[in-house]
């Protein structure tokens, strides 16, 4: 049964003080839900692998693994099968990542895990989900966008799909929802009546569900299938992206009648600029407001517009955004060991999330967990012999 007396003192406050979640090492999505659940104050404890997983940073720089601990186990030892699932009867979430089907010939699917904690919440996080005719095919965030339709949306209307990171596909359709799928279940699990269950997120899945206010435009017909041709994607002049004279750039979204008569007024194109309502001039009023952010730099418009309701706001760089008044105020990064990073978000009034620790390195807290989590099978000599995936 899952056992959440006692936390990492490192974990020691957040909304999720108590929670244990046990990470099967992975790359991506994973590891990034993972990280919420560690900001948020759950004891995550990272099963490493020796070898590591291939494609990651160095683990002292992958920030991902940051507030986790982390203990070294090989899965295709004989005993690695039955090391991990020591930390499953006391753990109240499992995090992987493996294509379906290889966590059950490893000895640590939802079949035996569930089987040795009944209440265990088991998070599964892929591209494709578990079944459907891809579902054992590789694939990564711009595959499973391109599928969904949400890459073909991105982007102007005469140039190939913008590729957005992998912010929409890995973070946002696959960690968050997972992160969202696995607390809900864990509420459930908790009820007199619940028992732990199996969570299926899958990047395909969640890109799709975040673009059902589109859809519901598009079968309303306020939504062209096409990019670069509608209000919120681009094709809008008053939503979207101007150069200055310095060759940076402006973001504009003067989408409400009033704030686009400031941003008109401001911008000194009120009385020139073309009707806004006449689509067919859309393309002259682009280019009166393109002419004017050319004449100064992005830092003087910034300036202009920085205490209206026009809603233009500069284009800043990672390394610049630490640096913006209002992120700074409200301290949206942080430095922690010596690195400027994002804090935890969302907050909370009376159990905030915090960043606890650095980066796990894999296998330097084995012991540790081995003694909180009384599972003092972990302390294996052969923990350490290498591993071939």
């Amino acid at each position: 049964m899952a056992r959440t007396a006692g936390t990492n003192p490192r974990n020691a406050s957040g909304p999720l003080a108590g929670v244990r979640v046990v990470e099967l090492a992975g790359i991506g999505p994973g590891p990034f839900a993972a990280m919420c659940l560690a900001d948020l104050g759950a004891d995550v404890v990272r099963v490493d692998r020796p070898g590591g997983v291939g494609l990651g940073v160095a683990p002292a720089q992958d920030l991902t693994n940051r507030g986790k601990r982390s203990v070294l186990v090989n899965l295709k030892d004989p005993d690695g099968p039955e090391r991990v699932l020591g930390l499953v009867e006391r753990a109240d979430i499992l995090i992987e990542g493996y294509r379906p089907g290889v966590a059950e010939r490893l000895g640590v699917g939802p079949d035996a895990c569930l089987a040795r904690n009944p209440k265990l919440v088991y998070g599964r996080m892929t591209g494709w989900g578990q079944e459907g005719p891809l579902a054992q095919q590789a694939g990564h965030d711009i595959s499973y966008l391109a599928v969904t339709g949400t890459l073909g949306m991105i982007g102007r209307a005469d140039e190939p799909p913008t590729v957005p990171a992998n912010l929409v596909g890995d973070y946002a359709g696959g960690s968050l929802y997972l992160v969202i799928g696995v607390l809900a279940a864990l509420q459930h699990a908790r009820t007199a009546e619940g028992a732990g269950q199996v969570v299926d997120a899958a990047i395909v899945d969640g890109a799709s569900h975040l673009a059902t206010m589109l859809h519901g435009m598009l079968a309303a017909g306020g939504w062209q299938d096409r990019r670069g041709a509608n209000l919120l994607d681009g094709g809008c002049p008053f939503y979207g992206t101007y150069e200055t004279s310095d060759g940076r750039y402006l973001a504009v979204g003067a989408l409400e009648p009033q704030f686009y008569a400031e941003f008109t007024t401001l911008l000194g194109i009120a009385d020139t600029a073309p009707d806004r309502s006449d689509l067919a001039r859309w393309g002259d009023l682009r280019d009166t407001i393109a002419a004017r952010f050319k004449e100064r730099t992005r830092d003087e418009w910034t300036a202009v517009f920085e205490a209206s309701d026009a809603c233009v706001a500069p284009v800043l760089s990672m390394r610049e955004a630490p640096h913006h008044p209002h992120l700074a105020a409200r301290a949206t990064y942080v430095e922690h060991g010596g690195v400027t990073q994002p804090a935890p978000a969302p907050r909370f009034s009376a159990t905030p999330g915090a960043i606890r620790g650095g980066p796990a390195l894999p296998g330097a807290d084995t012991a540790e967990v081995a003694a909180d989590w009384d599972v003092p099978n972990l302390m294996n000599d052969d923990a350490t012999k290498g591993e071939t995936a």
